[in-house]
């Protein structure tokens, strides 16, 4: 039995508001008859599309026409409409190695061929990236689009530099590829300055932005969206088969945060962070002299690496029978290789059992490196 959950990126069920949601259900569905009995389209509530476009406008200083948002069931339809659009018929991505795992497998399912880029505290590193693409370009085989979480980076929690954002788009335009920029961590923000979108920073029409309110409000919910150049968002909607998102999640959400977004967000960051705070202060104390690990200004992740001699697949092993579960660092890379890595989630648990947790977790990390030596 799991007692202490830190393996899935899950939102904090304590700040999410149950009864004013249900109380902005109780407003909108009375009004909702016609609009439950039709189809939703391929571009989604109009309010919340508006919404969305203001979310963008008040963080990046772009302005987006709502019409140009395209809502989706949960981000990672974004990332499957995006992907199809970009490959062009060549299924090959650059991507960050380690990377979502609901992407990896995504990209793997589809046919598409996924090369890594290293990474370090700055994200995804330029000189690999242009080596990469160069190396590609020399095989005949030139990539159609590179995929990026370049703010809060999903595992690691890496915040790609102004400087490396730039280069970035520089060599998209060099290598005529597409960006597919997936945000969806980008208000999940603890500390400093927020960094802007690649699509803040450039008006290149090959980019496709992708964005969430999984990780700001409920990933239940299941309301992504996407946003392109009318040419790129014409070849994305082409795609789209579902007759459109949630209409009633959307017209609930929408009357629950239309007035107050940001103050939700506020809300459900200073929860988040004092949770973060108490998961790396438990980590200083019963791991701090045999790991070390990333301090994230944002998202909802904690990257750990472990000692060289300690199995990763040990410590997740033990660390279950201690009622502990944690994310082994191979399930985010894109060839599975293991590393000596291990993720930690913080967003779900108390703090009490992030607390009870990494205690167990310090002790397991112990019980493997001692059942290895022997």
């Amino acid at each position: 039995m799991i007692r202490y959950s830190f393996a899935t990126g899950n939102t904090n069920p304590e700040t999410f508001p149950a009864d004013a949601f249900g109380e902005a259900a109780a407003r909108v569905l009375p009004t909702m008859a016609a609009d439950l009995n039709q189809y939703p389209g391929k571009l989604g509530h109009e309010g919340l599309r508006r919404l969305m476009a203001e979310r963008e406008f008040e963080r990046e200083g772009v302005r987006i026409d709502p019409d140009h948002i395209v809502l989706t069931n949960g981000s990672m339809q974004a990332v499957t409409l995006a992907a199809e659009t970009a490959a062009q018929g060549n299924n090959l991505v650059v991507m960050e190695e380690y990377s979502y795992v609901g992407s990896i497998r995504a990209f793997d399912a589809m046919g598409i061929e996924m090369v890594g880029v290293p990474l370090d505290e700055e994200g995804m590193r330029m000189d690999a990236l242009a080596d990469t693409l160069e190396r590609l370009k020399q095989e005949g085989r030139p990539t159609p689009f590179i995929y990026t979480l370049a703010t809060y980076q999903n595992p690691t929690g890496a915040v790609m530099s102004r400087e490396r954002r730039l280069k970035l788009i520089e060599l998209a335009r060099q290598f005529d590829c597409i960006v597919v920029e997936d945000n969806c961590y980008g208000d999940v923000h603890f500390d400093g300055d927020k960094p802007p979108a690649l699509y803040a920073l450039d008006d290149d029409p090959r980019h496709i932005y992708l964005s969430s309110l999984s990780k700001i409000f409920a990933p239940g919910v299941r309301l992504g969206y996407l946003t392109a150049s009318p040419a790129l968002l014409e070849r994305v909607l082409a795609r789209r088969h579902d007759a459109g998102p949630n209409t009633l999640a959307a017209a609930i959400t929408y009357e629950y945060l239309h007035d107050k977004l940001w103050q939700h967000v506020e809300m459900a960051n200073d929860a988040l962070k004092a949770k973060r705070d108490t998961m790396l202060d438990a980590l200083n104390r019963h791991l701090g002299n045999e790991c070390s690990f990333s301090h994230p200004s944002g998202g909802l992740f904690i990257w750990v690496r472990l000692p060289d001699d300690v199995d990763p697949g040990r410590v997740q092993e033990i660390a279950a029978e201690n009622e502990v579960s944690i994310a082994h660092g191979s399930d985010f890379h894109i060839r599975n290789d293991a590393g000596p890595f291990i993720r930690l989630a913080f967003g779900y648990p108390t703090i009490d059992e992030i607390e009870a947790g990494i205690a167990r977790l310090g002790d397991s990390v112990r019980q493997a490196r001692g059942s290895g030596a022997s």
